[in-house]
């Protein structure tokens, strides 16, 4: 019999969480599972490949600050919602009978959740034969977690047998982030980062000699959109095409608010953004899980502009290790403008190449595809 996963994502302002989990989903399916990837948040066009897709009622972060749930026109998430969630996600579990139930990023993050997380980990525990209980978390967590909150994440992290961390130690030490790390040391398994398959990335000139700008899903990306545009007003590289990659979620008055200029390009996000790495002179971007592995495997040069709150502090951290290594320059998102920008990109340029280091290890679909064949087996 086929071997069963149930996967749990939920995004909630970005959209790197369910990129990377319906990378890690379509790679278990590819690899002999039957997949049920399951989407909290808003509805997004995925390639999954042979996985199924279960789309719950659909909630949202209110604002960049993270604190509060929303359904997706800005409606509260009150009892009832919370509680017909929580059955859904329980009467899944019970229809799937899966060999592994993976959470993504729970219990380090994702606790607004518990209210639907803790039920569904609880009813895997009572199931005969009872599933594997795994999580899936990024190289870094947010750091500026109190004692209070690791403790309740070690006792949450009892009831789980396997902590999937997709980062490649050598660059992203885990332990850095997450203050209890020699306590769940011995379940946890580093699989190198997860990336999708790099097809085509030479194909094309796409983007060759230029500054690309980019911004992830664009939620919070209109700042440094706008630094971009204005430092190259003031003559940094302006005999360079830049290429302005908005994001889906750039909101639509953050949009209009980006004139035209020439020798600019502003357009929604590429498929092809590999190629475009591959081929620039410089990348400009927030320091975003998806978008720094696909920068350390084929960009030249890059300035990171980390996304950065009080409570958000991943970006952060995941900006400073690369800078630690000379891997990248860093301008902090609170000291952003035209001139700190221009100040960043003369430092980018004149450091090492990527290409210079050794490649880090992007094999984390693999390496999770064999690890649950194993604790299936």
């Amino acid at each position: 019999m086929t071997p069963r996963i149930i996967f749990y994502v939920q995004h909630l302002l970005g959209i790197g969480h369910l990129r990377r989990a319906a990378v890690l989903a379509r790679a278990l399916a590819e690899g002999g599972f039957d997949v049920l990837m399951v989407s909290g948040g808003a509805p997004i066009a995925l390639d999954l490949g042979p996985a199924r897709l279960h789309q719950l009622p659909p909630v949202r972060a209110r604002d960049e600050t993270l604190r509060e749930l929303v359904r997706l026109d800005g409606a509260p998430v009150d009892h009832a919602f919370r509680a017909a969630r929580a059955q859904e996600l329980v009467s899944l579990l019970h229809a799937e009978a899966p060999s592994i139930v993976i959470t993504e990023q729970f219990p380090f993050g994702r606790t607004q959740l518990r209210f639907e997380l803790v039920p569904l980990v609880e009813a895997a525990r009572a199931l005969r034969p009872r599933p594997s209980i795994v999580c899936s978390v990024r190289d870094v967590v947010r750091r500026s977690v109190s004692s209070q909150r690791v403790a309740e994440t070690l006792e949450m992290l009892a009831e789980f047998d396997l902590v999937l961390v997709h980062a490649d130690p050598r660059i992203a030490d885990f332990g850095k982030s997450f203050a209890a790390w020699d306590r769940i040391a011995a379940r946890a398994v580093y699989t190198g980062y997860v990336a999708p398959p790099a097809h085509g990335v030479n194909a094309s000139d796409a983007g060759t000699n230029e500054v690309v700008v980019s911004i992830g899903g664009g939620a919070v990306g209109a700042p440094l959109l706008e630094a971009a545009l204005a430092a190259r007003r003031r003559g940094t590289l302006a005999d360079r095409r830049w290429r302005l990659l908005v994001g889906a979620n750039l909101s639509a008055i953050d949009r209009a608010a980006l004139k035209p200029q020439d020798g600019v390009v502003i357009e929604p996000s590429r498929r092809d953004f590999p190629t475009l790495l591959a081929n620039a002179a410089l990348s400009i971007s927030q320091a975003g899980y998806n978008t720094v592995v696909d920068i350390l495997r084929f960009a030249d040069r890059a300035l990171l502009v980390p996304f950065s709150t009080e409570r958000e502090t991943e970006q952060s951290d995941r900006a400073r290790l690369l800078a630690a290594r000379g891997m990248a320059t860093v301008v902090p998102a609170a000291s952003l403008s035209a001139e700190s920008l221009a100040a960043g990109i003369e430092q980018a340029l004149a450091g090492p190449s990527l290409r210079s280091f050794p490649p880090c290890d992007v094999g984390g679909a693999a390496a999770t595809v064999e690890l649950l064949r194993t604790k299936v087996a």
